[in-house]
């Protein structure tokens, strides 16, 4: 048995995904930086709440590699991660009950901190790697 992480819906979630890319596409920083790498936002989005509904549901579907895509676009930066995440709790706390809120900015902040770690890793050069 499959059991998701806390209690929420994939409607939930995929109303979060489409507030959330609603609002990157005006953000200042963040906002340039998707616009260089994503040509169907549907697409992307449908990507995403695949994502999610893995991670939390627990459903089956989802078959990329987070890590790589990041490292591959070549200009997302690990400092980035905080101002993405900042925007993604905004979204989460203004659409979610409180302990749906607390409970996926949890998974989110631990998600971004590997990635964020990994991207600053994969940026460092060589000789400082250990």
């Amino acid at each position: 048995m499959n059991a998701r992480r806390f209690d929420i819906t994939a409607e939930e979630i995929g109303v979060v995904v489409a507030r959330f890319y609603a609002d990157i596409r005006h953000h200042p920083v963040l906002g340039p930086v998707f616009a260089r790498h994503v040509t169907d936002w549907s697409e992307h989005e449908s990507r995403i709440m695949s994502f999610w509904r893995n991670a939390i549901l627990r459903e089956q579907g989802y078959d990329g590699n987070p890590m790589f895509v990041h490292k591959e676009a070549g200009d997302i930066r690990a400092e980035m991660f905080p101002i993405w995440l900042d925007l993604f709790d905004k979204v989460l706390a203004a659409n979610l009950t409180i302990d749906q809120a607390r409970n996926w900015s949890a998974l989110a902040h631990r998600i971004g901190k590997g990635l964020s770690y990994g991207l600053a890793q994969a940026g460092d050069p060589p000789n400082l790697r250990r």
